[in-house]
């Protein structure tokens, strides 16, 4: 078995993506770092560990020589990640990394994790940048369409508050949140950097989060250099997809509670302009602690190592992936 250490798993992706491993036929989780909880049983903080005896511990960048592991994933904040990252360099440099921040998403050293679109430069590759949620919803909902678009789509967002994180915000306050809808970012987003330097044009992205927990509904709207009809819309994007099991693509709209505790992505309601056939819409929606973070990380650390991107992610708390 391979082993792994998880560094920040007291964030609510690390807090999905522990479980994950740890059920997982292939890998062995042997460290698990939080500087707040250090020396406490990893159980008593996280769902999912039945029978797990780890205990939480202090791994900082000076400390990482001590552990000897195959892998390691960064689930820490934006801007934290690169004191590890020349730690394990210096100690450890065939170590597969995966870092769930921003922090590598724009360094051309690494691999961007985007397994559907991405996945053959994935197998074998020792640095992974996790894509963003966002930039993951945007990029599945375009990527059939790259060859034919013309001018700048536009992608409006909203997601679960759980994407502002656990520090205290307007953005994750469920009193601010009640019957509310709340614009942020709605310039220069760093998932509209993302997607638009990944697919190498510029893309509008507007997000809003809402009263829910968990989940993003994304519609894309984007013009086409070829007037398609909704049925050839969607036969394309499910010829793109055929062979990726946790994206669905389907004709009618896709709703967030659909995707809710799942791994999979769904996208669908596809609509064709009738007064101009080459403007067309299309929705993405998926979880944004899995598929749009730790079910990605699963399927990135499964192509390093060889194995079937879907390994260990055939259900989630007994749905279907």
């Amino acid at each position: 078995m391979y082993k792994v250490m998880i560094i920040g798993a007291r964030g609510y992706t690390g807090a999905e993506l522990l479980p994950l491993l740890y059920r997982h036929d292939e890998f062995e989780v042997v460290a698990v770092g939080s500087t707040s909880t250090f020396g406490q049983p990893v159980n008593a903080h996280i769902g999912g560990l039945e029978g797990c005896e780890l205990v939480f511990s202090e791994i900082r960048p000076v400390t990482l020589e001590q552990y000897q592991v195959d892998a390691c994933v960064l689930a820490l904040p934006n801007g934290l990640a690169s004191e590890y990252v020349k730690a394990l360099d210096r100690h450890s440099p065939a170590t597969v990394i995966v870092d769930l921040s921003a922090d590598h998403r724009f360094d051309s050293a690494w691999a961007y994790g985007q397994p559907e679109i991405y996945g053959e430069q994935l197998i074998g590759a020792t640095r992974i940048a996790n894509p963003g949620c966002y930039a993951t919803a945007t990029q599945l909902a375009l990527a059939p369409l790259l060859d034919l678009l013309i001018g700048t789509p536009a992608a409006f967002g909203v997601s679960g508050y759980s994407g502002a994180g656990k520090t205290p915000s307007r953005k994750n306050d469920p009193a601010v949140l009640e019957s509310n809808l709340l614009p942020y970012s709605l310039v220069d987003h760093v998932h509209e950097k993302e997607v638009s330097h990944h697919i190498g044009r510029d893309i509008r992205f507007l997000p809003h989060v809402a009263s829910f927990f968990r989940g993003i509904n994304l519609t894309v709207a984007a013009e086409l250099t070829q007037a398609l009809t909704e049925a050839e819309l969607m036969a394309r994007f499910r010829e793109y997809f055929a062979g990726h099991p946790l994206v669905e693509v389907r004709a009618g709209i896709p709703e967030v509670k659909e995707v809710q505790g799942s791994h999979r992505a769904i996208l669908g309601g596809f609509a064709v302009s009738e007064n101009n056939p080459h403007r067309i819409s299309v929705v993405s929606v998926l979880d944004n602690l899995l598929k749009g973070a730790a079910s990605q990380a699963v399927q990135n650390l499964n192509l390093a190592f060889g194995l079937d991107a879907m390994t260990g992610l055939r259900s989630r708390a007994g749905k279907q992936a």
